[in-house]
């Protein structure tokens, strides 16, 4: 057996840090995500919400929709995972997020896209070259419906 070789796996720089950003930047974001009904089901009860519309197709189908609608959170955090590499994986810390509207309700088999746009930049007064970045993101699914957007 050979020996493991650190060197043929280099380091790829992912992310960006302050002064890697501009205003009106875009980020298209990877190639996005079907969101599956299994994936549903194991974050809808690792999360513990028993919310009905997210378990139960005949629940859902009784309030208009055609089967389950997929848990809000787990598009969230779907989109925000998304968007990482492209924005806070090499920035420091993830100040969180405001303004989160949710648009249009995903079901199982959606596949969901996102881009980011730079809207605000404020340099720091006591650390040069940091400072804090604002992104406005969109998610839409595979007929281009506005799903969730947050800054």
């Amino acid at each position: 057996m050979a020996d493991f070789d650190l060197a043929s796996f280099p380091t790829v720089r992912r992310g960006h840090q302050y002064q890697d950003f501009a205003l009106g930047q875009v980020f298209h974001h990877h190639w996005g995500r079907t969101i599956t009904e299994g994936d549903n089901v194991v974050f809808s009860t690792a999360t513990c919400n028993w919310n009905p519309m997210h378990l139960n197709a005949e629940y859902a189908r009784a309030h208009g929709h055609p089967t389950v609608v997929v848990n809000p959170m787990l598009v969230l955090c779907t989109v925000v995972g998304m968007s990482v590499e492209d924005l806070s994986e090499a920035g420091g810390p993830f100040l969180g997020v405001n303004e989160c509207t949710f648009h249009a309700p995903v079901y199982p088999g959606d596949t969901i896209t996102a881009q980011s746009v730079v809207e605000e930049m404020r340099a720091s007064a006591s650390r040069p070259d940091t400072g804090i970045v604002t992104w406005h993101t969109e998610a839409t699914n595979q007929r281009g419906e506005l799903v969730v957007d947050y800054r």
